[in-house]
């Protein structure tokens, strides 16, 4: 449910007279020996190529003189992720699955530029060869995703009907089942209503491919928010909101509020147009801001149907010290909001 944590590669074609009027496909294999034409085939299809800036999801279209052509791809693989002794939090585990608090800063599998370090190497060393082959060899377990520097409540499965059960229960997005999942985010602004939702389908951005962006073509996404604690001073508002997901897309809190004007504090990615917005803060609150260096966002709740027992479980994660202390700096600036 979430995209790769490294960059893409872009590798740009201009259409000479020798290349004019072949198939895109064919045109970017002759340019571009080091893709087979079944893979460029298959990155046309994915939306990974565009002529003239344009996305040509056609393997058979036609380039003309001039065109500019642009194939996007993910760099070469790494090898199979290693076990690794890396410490978790463990808030539960059985047999069957374990239930994490992921820090900030951690990968969750590995990916090209991201090989070590990853939750997946520090599942592989302390399930000790349970994981392998669940799920697929670079993502054993994992049943679903938080960003890197989103911190918080994970599940991942050691057996394969635990796989296969809690992926049911995550793909129906708790419609019919207990599947819960709730987060605390730090938005910028005032949110007009004490709760609401934000029904705004997701897709790919053209325009900077590690971007998400609400998209007429794109897939459904739902998130449900309600307010917390709203806190402000002269010249600058911050919202406390606990975020609820009915679908789990990438970076779907993140776009969501930034789409209807709050985006998250310090969000890196979608909210670039209030890098200077700290400068309005209060020194102490200033300091904390521009210290995160990540988007203040934490999986509070974790909730589901154990694929066994069929017992409902429930997991919850305190904010981490950087968000808590962010929040305790922000109590003096209390609006008094009536808390519903």
């Amino acid at each position: 449910m979430q995209a790769s944590e490294t960059e893409d590669e872009e590798f740009a074609v201009a259409v000479d007279a020798e290349l004019a009027g072949g198939r895109l496909d064919a045109v970017l294999a002759k340019a571009l020996p080091a893709f087979s034409r079944n893979r460029i085939k298959d990155l046309i299809l994915a939306g990974s190529a565009a002529i003239n800036g344009e996305t040509a999801s056609e393997p058979k279209t036609r380039v003309k003189l001039g065109d500019a052509l642009l194939l996007t791809a993910p760099p070469p693989e790494d090898p199979d992720p290693e076990p690794e002794n890396i410490p978790l939090h463990i808030l539960y585990e059985d047999d069957e699955l374990i239930v994490i608090n992921k820090p900030v800063g951690m990968v969750v599998h590995p990916a090209p530029g991201s090989a070590h370090g990853t939750l997946v190497n520090a599942l592989l060393y302390h399930c000790k060869g349970s994981l392998p082959g669940i799920n697929g060899v670079k993502r054993p377990g994992i049943v679903h995703r938080l960003d890197k520097d989103t911190s918080g409540v994970m599940v991942a499965a050691k057996t394969e009907r635990a796989m296969a059960h809690l992926a049911a229960q995550f793909a129906d997005h708790g419609r019919t089942g207990p599947l819960h999942r709730a987060y605390i985010a730090f938005a910028w602004g005032l949110t007009e209503q004490a709760r609401g939702t934000v029904d705004a389908p997701l897709g790919r951005d053209q325009n900077n491919r590690q971007k998400q962006t609400v998209r007429r073509d794109g897939r459904e996404a739902i998130t449900h928010y309600a307010v917390e604690a709203r806190f402000g001073g002269d010249g600058w508002d911050i919202t406390r909101l606990r975020c609820e997901l009915e679908t789990g897309r990438t970076h779907q809190i993140r776009v969501h509020m930034a789409h209807i004007g709050h985006p998250l504090v310090a969000d890196p990615l979608y909210a670039p147009g209030y890098a200077t917005k700290p400068n309005r803060l209060p020194d102490g609150l200033k300091q904390i801001v521009q210290s995160l260096g990540r988007q203040a966002l934490h999986a509070a709740e974790l909730g589901f149907e154990h694929p066994v027992t069929g017992e409902e479980m429930f997991f919850g994660a305190p904010l981490p010290p950087d968000l808590e202390a962010f929040s305790e700096a922000l109590e003096p600036f209390d609006k008094a909001f009536h808390r519903t």
